[in-house]
């Protein structure tokens, strides 16, 4: 299953988690990703499209939640 933003292309990204004796670990960092139906806002025609979005798409207005 992806996990990738439909708007942006936001993705999992490898991070390090640092121990406090400075031992590395690799770990992924995933995105908070939704699946939802959704209209784009920039978009009249108001289509309503079905994907996976991060929720600093939601907040920023990029979309549309479909009820």
């Amino acid at each position: 299953m992806a996990r990738i933003c439909s708007i942006c292309d936001k993705r999992p990204q490898v991070a390090n988690l640092v121990s406090h004796a400075n031992n590395k670990v690799k770990r992924w960092v995933f995105p908070n990703v939704h699946t939802m139906r959704f209209t784009m806002s920039s978009d009249n025609s108001g289509s309503v499209r079905r994907g996976k979005v991060c929720t600093k798409c939601v907040k920023a207005g990029k979309v549309k939640k479909v009820v």
